[in-house]
Formats: C-alpha cells, sequence, structure tokens
C-alpha cells in the first residue's frame, strides 16, 4: 500500500470577500484549481468589523458551496426560498446548479467568528441542475472518538461512522480531527482521489518522509496513494479533504465556473435580464 506523502505546503494569503469580511484564501489562489476543488477560504476573527458586513445577496452558478462553522452565528437565505441560521459545528451544503442567489449575514455584532467555505466544481452534467440547499446540525453529524483523537465526519467514512453527504459524485471525504500529542490518525484514502489538509492550529507530521515544519492555518496538498499517517507532534486540529477529480476543463467567471466561455457569459447575461433564477 503506497504512503501518502507532503506534496506542497501553501500559505494562505488575505483576501477579502462580500462586504469586506476578511479571510485567508488557499486554493482559488495557490492552486487555482485542485480538482475538484475550486476554492478554500478560512475566515476567523474576534474584530466584528472584520466580519460584520457579511455576504449580502449574490448569484453561484456551476459549483456546490460547503460552509463548515467552528464558531460564531450566520445566516443563510437564498432564491429556494431556503434559509437557515448556522452556529457553531453547523455545516451547509449548498449546490447552486443551473443558478441561486443567496445572503451569509452574521447574526452577532461582537465575540470570535471562525470557519471555512469550501467551493467544489461541478461535472458538465450537473451544472445547469435544480439548485439544493442542504443544511446539516451538528447535532445530526457523527463523531469517532477514542483515547487519541476525535474525528468529526461531515462526509464520507471513519472507521463505523458515516457522514450524512452521501451519494455525490466526487465522493467526498470531509473530517475535523482533533488529536492528542504524540498521537496517530491512520485512514486509507482513495488512491484516485485529489486530497489535501488544512492545519488549523497544532504542529504534525504526515507520511514517512522529512517535510518542512507546518504553521497554524496552512494547506498541505498530500501526493497520491492509499495509506495516510499523520503524527501529531503537539495537540492539533485540522481538516482532512478528499474527492474524485472530474477531469474536465473549467472556465471562471467570479461566481459562475462553467466548462466554456459561452457559458459564462450566458450566465452573467441571465443574471442580469432577471432569468438567472430558473423556476
Amino acid at each position: 500500500m503506497k504512503i501518502i506523502e507532503v506534496s506542497k505546503i501553501i500559505d494562505p494569503i488575505p483576501a477579502s470577500d462580500g462586504a469586506g469580511v476578511k479571510l485567508k484564501r488557499s486554493i482559488g489562489v495557490e492552486p487555482n484549481y485542485f480538482d475538484p476543488f475550486l476554492m478554500l477560504d478560512e475566515f476567523g476573527s474576534e474584530n466584528k468589523d472584520d466580519y460584520i458586513g457579511g455576504f449580502p445577496p449574490h448569484p453561484h452558478r456551476g459549483i456546490e458551496t460547503v460552509t463548515y462553522m467552528l464558531q460564531g452565528e450566520f445566516e443563510h437565505k437564498d432564491s429556494t426560498g431556503a434559509k437557515g441560521r448556522m452556529t457553531s459545528g453547523d455545516v451547509q451544503w449548498m449546490k447552486t446548479g443551473s443558478g441561486i442567489i443567496h445572503s451569509e449575514m452574521p447574526t452577532m455584532s461582537k465575540g470570535r467568528l471562525h470557519g471555512f467555505q469550501l467551493w467544489i466544481n461541478m461535472p458538465a452534467k450537473l451544472k445547469m441542475s435544480k439548485p439544493d440547499y442542504i443544511y446539516i446540525d451538528s447535532d445530526k453529524m457523527q463523531v469517532h472518538k477514542d483515547s487519541d483523537k476525535q474525528v468529526k465526519v461531515i462526509a464520507g467514512r471513519f472507521k463505523n461512522v458515516e457522514g450524512p453527504v452521501k451519494k455525490h459524485d466526487v465522493e467526498p471525504i470531509y473530517f475535523d480531527v482533533d488529536i492528542k500529542k504524540d498521537k496517530e490518525f491512520n485512514f486509507q484514502l482513495p488512491s484516485t482521489h485529489n486530497s489535501f489538509i488544512y492545519l488549523i492550529n497544532g504542529e504534525i507530521k504526515i507520511g514517512e518522509q522529512t517535510h518542512d515544519k507546518v504553521k497554524n492555518s496552512t494547506l498541505i496538498l498530500l501526493s497520491k496513494g492509499e495509506k495516510l499517517l499523520v503524527s501529531a507532534l503537539t495537540k492539533a486540529k485540522f481538516l482532512l479533504i478528499s474527492g474524485k477529480p472530474i477531469g474536465e476543463k473549467i472556465t471562471r467567471g467570479g461566481p459562475f465556473v462553467m466548462n466554456t466561455k459561452s457559458e459564462i457569459l450566458q450566465a452573467v447575461q441571465d443574471y442580469h435580464n432577471g432569468t438567472f433564477v430558473k423556476k
């Protein structure tokens, strides 16, 4: 069984989105695209000015957005009529398909806000499918616990624990892992998948080969293989995310990700002429 090693360590860049929300962006800049993952943002601050503007109504087409709230509260509203208040530990998994207009606004005016948003590409056959919004309460997510670690399973399976997101084209794996110092996390990943770890805090070693020290809030791209071994040099917390590549050419246009430039131009036209949201 091939051991998975560190392929590349990437420091996210400071960025802002929405109405001035400050964040750290990794996928979407470097690398620009890690098939099927289009973007990864970490947002987190105790200063309300860094997040209070939120993300007012804006469109998407051709992607899925996965928002995972570690701390704080946000309210979601969209053009399908869906709404939900995200609190600590909750996940919203939104399939934008043919088009959705949504907002994500903080429902807190003080305190710490911390979370992640991941964009996942959709295959061409699904880009114009009906939008769907899935709200996953933290109480509905199963957690594996043992003396060494805790693994919250959002998608995929760890031992006898299965995540609520199932029957998905890219066969995603999304774990939130807390591990004690000097303990190990072992997992078998599909050799077909592209995988990464995002270290939230702590210090870890991955695989058998020597690699540079990884600091907090860092993206670690993993090599292809099957056996993942993560050793905790200190108490640590990280996300493990993996998905099957789609293998199709993509064209980006801001909040739209399609397969051709003409499809992007059509999305822009639909949005401006009021026919973006399909009935």
